[in-house]
């Protein structure tokens, strides 16, 4: 559950109840407010530590990825979540200006010192991971665990070269907009709601494609209709399906209890549960297909859990392909 801050108590402890316990955040979120209320709702609903994965990110602050940087950012975070170490220490983007064995042998020594247990990547392209996990090899450092990238029944690009790269080092996704800034959460694009008519990030990421988007959003709401429940329901299948480890969705007011939804049926009808139009065009494209449908495989050696799954569907939308990175929440 990716947090911004607000003043919800009764919805954390709903969450809670609910068995939400991945809570992600950043230095940078609400100027970092955002660790402070997580860590003082935590404390004020008695919630044990180890009951919780604690995830927070660097990047965005002076220094970027330095050794100093990460080393003064990592004590401001524990500091404001009111803990003595984080879950899981994401890096929010790829620094072009520090070396990658001096990032690489910070983040290490945080893991070494027992500030973190597991280390993260998000936003950058799979040439910039691939050449970090080499390096952490090279040097005998703590490799990435985790890869919290764009990734949604709208947007796939990173089933080209990306999610391969993180299958290759067995590490967990944990992307973010999982449900594509709510257009895969309502049989309508368009909405009234204040985020849809001022959220300019949101269009920019979705706008563009809307015409080759809205076949999936329809058939992902027919999908919701026949079974009787959300249509969120059937986009956090996919991610399932999909060997996701652990969506990122930004918690906004009360979480509404599900209806016995099973992710795994919704997930797997008809080859694979996807909406129609969401996979044959770029096979008709000349895609490649991935070889092989696997099985989940759990490794439980350090700090988090991955789940791999070998996929086999094509990816759509080429006209993405060139894209940069650089959306993220």
């Amino acid at each position: 559950m990716g947090h911004r801050p607000a003043r919800n108590p009764g919805g954390d402890r709903q969450a809670l109840e609910l068995g939400v316990n991945f809570i992600d955040t950043a230095n940078v979120y609400a100027h970092g407010t955002s660790e402070e209320f997580i860590g003082q709702s935590l404390k004020n609903l008695g919630v044990n530590r180890e009951d919780v994965v604690l995830a927070s990110k660097v990047y965005f602050n002076e220094g970027h990825l330095s050794r100093r940087a990460i080393e003064r950012e990592i004590t401001a975070t524990l500091g404001r979540l009111g803990t003595d170490h984080l879950d899981l220490y994401i890096i929010h983007r790829f620094d072009y200006d520090t070396p990658v064995e001096e990032t690489m042998e910070a983040l290490d020594a945080l893991v070494r010192g027992g500030r973190v247990r597991a280390i993260g990547a998000s936003a950058m392209y799979a040439y910039q991971l691939h050449t970090m996990q080499v390096v952490a090899d090279g040097h005998g450092w703590t490799r990435f665990a985790s890869m919290q990238n764009h990734y949604n029944l709208l947007y796939r690009e990173d089933e080209r070269e990306m999610i391969p790269v993180c299958r290759r080092y067995g590490m967990s996704l944990t992307p973010y907009s999982p449900l594509a800034s709510g257009h895969l959460a309502r049989p309508d694009w368009d909405a009234d709601s204040v985020r849809a008519t001022t959220d300019v990030t949101m269009r920019s990421k979705y706008d563009r494609e809307r015409e080759a988007d809205l076949p999936i959003v329809a058939r992902v709401a027919e999908l919701a209709a026949r079974r009787g429940v959300p249509m969120a329901d059937i986009a956090l299948a996919w991610h399932w399906a999909k060997g996701v480890a652990a969506p990122s969705s930004a918690a906004r007011g009360r979480p509404r209890r599900r209806r016995g939804a099973r992710p795994r049926r919704a997930a797997h009808r008809r080859r694979g549960g996807a909406p129609r139009g969401a996979l044959p065009a770029a096979r008709a494209r000349g895609a490649a297909r991935p070889s092989g449908r696997g099985s989940p495989r759990r490794d439980r050696s350090g700090a988090a859990e991955t789940f791999v799954r070998a996929g086999r569907h094509a990816i759509h939308h080429p006209s993405r392909w060139r894209r940069s990175p650089s959306w993220c929440p």
